[in-house]
């Protein structure tokens, strides 16, 4: 199967491939070099396919979301985070013993160097915790300096698991940082999300009990931001890893990518909107009002996706554990009634409805991550740390595929050749 492009009177015929949900696309590697120069421009890259992967299967028209085959649904509805992670990683479920293993050894790497905390000092309390993250992701490299050997299974599963064990010491020290608490190494007995709920919310003079409520939900959540096919920071995480830069450096980059209030930073902009509505008063009819009139700047943030044009399966999933959090915590806040409000006018309203503008994962997430009384800037730290395991599928398939550096072209509209002029003449 192949296409064919027609300019300046020459015609180029191109391959085609087809992908195994019967996706295709137009091969335009050999375009440039058998056109004498020719390039395609994609603004954004919204309609170029940077790779062939077999990690995850998206559809935005259908609402369809699949990691390795599987179906996000039964994923939520049965796996735990950490399996889900292996079969990202590695491609396919993992047997309990396997699993068992890919456990054990995470938390025998879990111990995060001690000089580390003289690099967290460094912050003020004020710093922005993604910026701290990513920071601390990079520093990794001086505690582990030998490169990693893409040729050695041995190799890569060991840095693999390193990353996974440590990152969510990292996040926790973020947040404790943040909040004034002492740091916490957490509990080699719990289960690796319990472990994150512990190492971020115990208090130093009192028991940590895990609530069954929260640990679902959070495994829950971790698991739908788990991968998202070749979004701002999967490609991020790609094209530096295409520079043969290593896993820590990469996905270091991969959080900045995510930081953007385009990108990770939604849910955050849910709470955001939510309480300057509370500070205007509450009115959500007026705001849906504002909502749907073109002229007025303001934007429903939670709503509609730019991927999903039918509706976000990944909310639907996430709705009922807001739902389950927020009965089982009883927690009474207004911007959380807002949230409510604005949700049942949406579901209801025609206006929203004909326009597929459901709620979308960053609605809900924002919720639940509030409602845990996590600060508002750590809810990207959270987004990140479902998101890991998805970067590291996302390196470690295009290294082992061997793919080229990155390196994307342009179309030049600058100025042509000019003089260059003495500085007492310009």
């Amino acid at each position: 199967m192949t296409a064919k492009i027609e300019f300046d009177g020459k015609q180029y015929e191109l391959p085609v491939t087809v992908g195994t949900e019967n996706e295709h696309g137009i091969d335009i590697s050999t375009l440039r070099s058998a056109s004498g120069g020719l390039i395609t421009l994609d603004r954004g890259y919204k309609n170029t396919g940077s790779c062939e992967s077999a990690i995850t299967f998206l559809d935005g028209e259908q609402g369809i979301l699949r990691y390795r085959g599987y179906s996000i649904e039964e994923l939520a509805e049965n796996a735990s985070f950490l399996e889900v992670a292996y079969l990202l990683i590695f491609g396919e479920l993992p047997s309990q013993e396997k699993l068992d293993k890919f456990h054990q050894d995470i938390k025998d790497e879990s111990n995060v160097d001690e000089e580390m905390k003289k690099i967290l000092d460094g912050f003020p309390r004020s710093a922005h915790p993604m910026g701290v993250v990513s920071s601390l992701t990079s520093a990794l490299v001086a505690f582990n300096p030998s490169s990693v050997d893409v040729s050695s299974e041995e190799d890569m599963y060991k840095s693999i698991v390193k990353l996974l064990a440590k990152f969510p010491v990292l996040c926790a020290w973020a947040l404790r940082k943040r909040t004034g608490q002492p740091l916490d190494y957490g509990d080699s007995s719990l289960g690796y999300v319990e472990n994150i709920l512990k190492m971020m919310f115990k208090k130093a003079n009192e028991d940590y009990k895990i609530n069954p409520v929260v640990a679902s939900a959070l495994n829950k959540l971790l698991i739908l931001h788990a991968d998202h096919e070749q979004n701002c920071s999967a490609s991020t995480v790609r094209i530096v890893g295409s520079s043969h830069a290593g896993l820590f450096v990469s996905i270091s980059a991969g959080i900045n990518a995510l930081w953007g209030p385009l990108h990770g930073g939604a849910n955050q902009a849910v709470i955001e909107m939510l309480e300057g509505i509370k500070a205007d008063g509450g009115d959500t009819k007026k705001y849906m009002g504002k909502a749907k009139d073109k002229e007025d700047p303001f934007r429903l943030m939670g709503f509609g996706h730019r991927v999903y044009k039918n509706f976000d399966p990944r909310a639907k999933i996430i709705k009922k554990s807001a739902d389950d959090v927020l009965g089982d915590l009883g927690i009474e806040d207004p911007v959380l009634d807002i949230a409510k409000g604005l949700e049942k006018e949406a579901l209801e309203d025609d206006y929203f409805v004909k326009r597929k503008l459901y709620p979308n994962v960053d609605f809900y997430s924002g919720i639940i991550y509030r409602a845990l009384g996590i600060p508002t800037e750590m809810f990207t730290v959270m987004f990140a740390l479902g998101r890991l395991p998805g970067w590291i599928a996302q390196w470690r398939e295009m290294r082992l595929k061997k793919e080229p550096i990155g390196r994307p072209r342009q179309i030049y509209v600058g100025e042509n050749h000019r003089p260059y002029a003495e500085i007492s003449n310009r």
